[in-house]
Parts: C-alpha cells; structure tokens; sequence
C-alpha cells in the first residue's frame, strides 16, 4: 500500500530494539483518512472470506478495526486486556507484550465470542505474533473459526509471521519492514 509506506518512511521514527514508532498518524494520533483507506485495503483483500464478526486488542487495533467493521457491516470486538468485574462468562488468555516487556491477562466474553463465528482479526502490528496467538487460543476456546488476519505493519525480521504460517493462518500486512537496523526504516517494495 503505496501510501501508507510513504507515511511510515516519513513519520516513523525508529529506536533501538527494533522499535517502529508510528504514533503520529496510526496509533497515539490518528489520520482517519488514511485509516479508511486502510479498511478499504483490509475489506478488499478479506472480502472474499466467510467473516461475520471483527475481532480485535486493546488499544491500537480498535480504530482499524472499527473502521473495518463499519465497511463490512459487522460487529466489532475487542479483546480486553484488563478483565472487569462485570464480565460474565470469560475466555481468558496470555499475551506478553513486546512493545511494553510484560505480559497481560486478557478476556472477552464467550457471549461475543462463539462456536458459529467465523472471524477476521485486526491489528496495527504484527511482530513476534504474541497477540496473534492471543487470539488464536481464545478462537480456540469459544471453538471459533479464524477466517484471517490483517496487520497494519508487519515487522518480517521478527517471527510473527513464521508463528501465524506454521498455524495455518491466512493473514496479510499492507506495510512490511524488512529491516530496522541502525535505525534505518528499510521497507518491502
């Protein structure tokens, strides 16, 4: 995706540790044009699939994932990463996040989440699959069916991808970083 390589090369800033900060226009700040052509791109590649339901994590895959939702006319989730006390009937499961070094407990209610739903997941990054496989063991659970998952960003250099082939999953990215290294952004043409 033509422009959203050209925001992530101009507005991204790397840090060490293969860090891609992208919060001034997708996941701290938002730019909603782009983000609608983002879900524009997400429902042409995943329109073809039997999707009845948009899941996604607290916090940055909600506005994508809405965004989606909103094109394709289905109900959004998100996956919580605290659990309330007003949750009833919980799946949990745990993510380790990269990004902040610690690992969450994280729900959704089995009334949101069932056996009949065929779900896509949505997310701003794809990097060593941890939410990934977050969602892979509540799908599980509820005995749901993973139709796909879409990425924003995927980080190649790290394994998430490897971990989501080696599952089985359908899954695309719209931007790929091949390479950070010495906090250079090199990016798949």
């Amino acid at each position: 995706m033509d422009i959203l390589n050209k925001r992530i090369l101009q507005d991204g800033k790397c840090f060490p540790g293969g860090i891609l900060k992208v919060d001034s226009f997708i996941n701290h700040q938002m730019d909603p044009s782009l983000m609608m052509q983002i879900a524009e791109e997400f429902v042409r590649i995943f329109s073809g699939h039997n999707i009845n339901k948009i899941i996604t994590i607290e916090a940055s895959g909600i506005a994508p994932a809405i965004f989606v939702g909103y094109l394709m006319h289905l109900p959004v989730v998100f996956v919580k990463k605290k659990q309330p006390k007003t949750m009833e009937n919980m799946l949990v499961s745990t993510v380790h996040s990269f990004t902040k070094s610690r690992d969450y407990t994280v729900c959704i209610s089995n009334d949101y989440l069932k056996s009949d739903d065929h779900i896509l997941f949505i997310d701003d990054f794809l990097a060593y699959g941890n939410a990934s496989l977050g969602i892979i063991d509540l799908a599980r659970q509820a005995e749901a069916t993973i139709e796909g998952m879409g990425f924003i960003i995927e980080k190649a250099f790290q394994t998430g991808g490897d971990i989501l082939r080696k599952e089985g999953i359908f899954y695309r990215a719209l931007a790929t970083v091949e390479s950070l290294d010495n906090c250079k952004i090199v990016l798949k043409s």
